[in-house]
């Protein structure tokens, strides 16, 4: 059974905003009582949050879909509706968030560092807050607001120290498991790591991480084995450490070719140059293996290598490797800027994100308004009640929308749309809309939709013309 995840594609949706509530206050002895119906509750957020306990994404593989929950309708007696519950999802330290197309969108590093997935929907206003000296008891409310749906990926990235690289059966997770109390599985065939192991190491004042790649082979970064899959695990460390087997059995391998071609896929995956190198020659305990750590060390200080020559089974050269990879953290640590309290920072929308723009579109034959407010207002508006689209209409008019569509082109009749292509509201135009209560009936009814709809009309006649001429068409042409 799979235990590590280090990868996965998160499908997540915040909470849809409560429904305003439309209420009439009800008292014996007060047949007026105004409007008192409440507000909508927010809908939940889905929040993203370190925590230094999770080690692995293995829980989001398992169930990769996560709703927070809806706001609650508000209710008569100025009653708002309760928020909807934020869905906290905790995630290692190291966690990279992305979307379906690969673009970075949080690097999550830090215990406790947080990101919003999916924002919750609004909720919508009750009739009370919707009255004015206007419109004194409004027969509808608003509704409420859909919360966001998205597909992220979470990639995790180990936050290590010391990364160690390698060949399969190079010994890199037996010297873990003497450097630190980490115990991963080791045997003595390749690709025995199939998941990264991480320990922590003490050396003087120094505490460290220490992790291992598993899987590099020739044609890491291209796919091959397990490289790619993990390469990613080693883009945090401070020092690479090369371990390479002096024991090998196969005829064809040597330590020194083995170093080249990892420092080879390391190269093809490129931002790694700048880290130190240190080489562990490991498994000296074998009479062989000793003899070709003192021939090929020469040659490899000479290319500026510090080497090291141990032994995880017989524990010899540990505690020189040890102290010296401290010291090298140490120095890398002490050369990072210094890292400061994680703050709230508000980054209010410029103005000009609150604006629209009206553009005519040729294919169908309608006047597209998109922007920010009145794609939500249309969101919050109840269609089925003729004064809430009467309010709808006040509000666009009030925005400028009726000034930009003269300015377009746009006549009395015409079709505007206000949305995107797939999901947008159309309606014919009708020229100076703006309105107040001299202008409403009843409670809930707006006497200005009890006009003809000349667009329509016109679209209409257009399609029985198109139906007429295929007819006249199949007649002519009956094979």
């Amino acid at each position: 059974m799979t235990t590590f995840v280090d990868r996965v594609e998160l499908h997540v949706a915040a909470g849809n905003g409560g429904h305003g509530c439309a209420s009439v206050h009800r008292e014996k002895f007060k047949p007026l009582g105004g409007p008192d119906g409440g507000n909508g509750g927010r809908g939940g957020d889905v929040m993203l949050v370190v925590d230094q306990s999770v080690t692995t994404l293995l829980e989001y593989h398992h169930s990769p879909h996560r709703k927070a929950t809806n706001g609650k309708p508000g209710e008569g007696g100025n009653r708002a509706g309760k928020d909807g519950q934020d869905l906290v999802l905790y995630v290692p330290d190291g966690t990279v968030v992305l979307d379906k197309k690969g673009n970075v969108l949080a690097d999550l590093v830090g215990h406790g560092t947080t990101y919003v997935a999916a924002q919750g929907g609004r909720g919508g206003l009750g009739n009370a807050a919707l009255s004015s000296a206007r419109r004194k008891a409004p027969g509808f409310a608003l509704l409420g607001e859909p919360g966001d749906l998205q597909d992220i990926v979470l990639e995790l990235k180990t936050v290590a120290d010391v990364a160690l690289v390698g060949y399969p059966s190079a010994g890199k997770s037996s010297l873990i498991s003497v450097l630190s109390a980490a115990k991963p599985k080791i045997a003595d065939y390749p690709f025995t790591t199939l998941v990264p192991n991480l320990g922590v190491v003490t050396a003087g004042s120094t505490v460290y991480t220490i992790a291992d790649v598993p899987g590099l082979i020739p044609g890491a970064s291209q796919g091959r084995g397990l490289g790619l899959e993990f390469l990613r695990h080693v883009e945090r460390c401070s020092v690479l450490v090369h371990v390479l087997d002096t024991a090998t059995l196969e005829s064809d391998r040597d330590p020194v070719s083995d170093l080249d071609v990892i420092e080879e896929e390391l190269k093809q995956y490129g931002g790694l140059d700048d880290r130190p190198r240190v080489v562990v020659l490991n498994k000296i305990d074998i009479p062989d293996g000793q003899d070709l750590a003192d021939m090929i060390r020469p040659d490899l200080e000479e290319r500026g290598y510090r080497v090291f020559e141990v032994s995880a089974v017989a524990r010899t050269g540990l505690k020189e490797l040890s102290f010296a990879l401290a010291e090298i953290v140490a120095k890398a640590r002490a050369a990072k800027p210094k890292e400061e309290a994680t703050r709230v920072v508000i980054r209010p929308k410029a103005v000009d994100d609150a604006g629209f723009t009206v553009t005519y579109d040729e294919h169908e034959d309608v006047y597209r308004v998109r922007g920010e407010k009145p794609e939500r207002w249309v969101r919050q508006t109840d269609f089925n009640n003729d004064e809430a689209v009467g309010y709808l209409a006040d509000r666009l008019n009030r925005l400028g929308v009726e000034d930009e569509l003269m300015k377009a082109g746009a006549r009395a009749g015409d079709g505007v749309a206000i949305g995107s292509e797939e999901n947008a509201v159309v309606f014919d135009w009708e020229p100076t809309l703006m309105a107040g209560a001299e202008m409403l009936g009843r409670r809930g009814e707006d006497h200005r939709f009890d006009a003809p709809r000349p667009a329509a009309q016109r679209r209409r006649d257009r399609q029985a013309e198109h139906d007429e001429a295929d007819r006249e068409y199949d007649e002519f042409n009956p094979f």
